[in-house]
């Protein structure tokens, strides 16, 4: 759900606009009625990826690149 607000009321009831975003409520920020800013709740960005951190988890098999059986490239090629 959002709420459209003018400047002037964004102003004067700034504090309360924060907590509404805070509870997830899209406040959009409007200037002669017409929309010029939205104010939503932060996100924290993802964590950085750990590189290896999936050692050991993924396993490939040691023919994963060999030609597919003609069964199937028939079906594929039809």
């Amino acid at each position: 759900m959002s709420v459209q607000v003018n400047i002037y009321e964004a102003k004067s009831k700034f504090s309360k606009l924060i907590s509404q975003a805070i509870a997830g409520e899209e406040i959009i920020i409007a200037k002669s009625g017409k929309p010029v800013a939205r104010l939503v709740p932060f996100e924290k960005p993802p964590q950085d990826r750990k590189p290896g951190s999936a050692k050991g988890k993924i396993i490939i098999a040691d023919d994963f690149d060999a030609p597919l059986p003609d069964d199937i490239l028939k079906e594929f090629y039809k």
